[in-house]
């Protein structure tokens, strides 16, 4: 059996999508640092950037469906993206020798605050980035559907 395969032309290189794609975080992020300069509210650029690319996306993703390129960048990107991490873990490195008695109280904080965010970025990722939205329609029975099926 030969499977259809979709026009190439509408594909983008992998390279392509990745420039795009951070090109768009890199623009929603400027964007957000004016708007907050403006408002002298600077030290909430990033967070005001990410719900703003988060809204973005789900009014893209709910009206027009998200392209597929989107999310071959976005997960090229987040494989790759344990080395945002080194920064931060060398200046904690830095300053172990420093926190004496609050060390364990530091070390438990960051992992239980980063396993949470990860979790839940799971969470969400296996919901929303299914195959097809028909694949959540008939996995879970009704209470209706267990009580017929019981009874026969």
């Amino acid at each position: 059996m030969t499977q259809i395969q979709p026009p190439q032309s509408s594909q983008l290189s992998l390279p392509i999508a990745i420039v795009l794609t951070l090109l768009m975080v890199i623009i929603i992020r400027e964007g957000a640092v004016l708007v907050c300069r403006a408002l002298d509210i600077e030290s909430a650029a990033n967070i005001v950037g990410m719900i703003v690319m988060f809204i973005i996306l789900m009014v893209w993703r709910l009206t027009k469906g998200l392209p597929e390129w989107i999310s071959r960048a976005s997960n090229r990107l987040l494989v790759d993206s344990g080395f945002a991490f080194l920064p931060v873990s060398a200046g904690a490195g830095l300053l172990l020798f420093a926190l004496g008695d609050e060390f364990w109280g530091i070390v438990i904080t960051i992992i239980v605050s980063t396993l949470i965010p990860l979790w839940g970025l799971a969470k969400l990722a296996n919901h929303w980035l299914k195959d097809t939205p028909d694949n959540s329609i008939n996995t879970h029975p009704t209470a209706s559907q267990n009580d017929t099926t019981s009874s026969q």
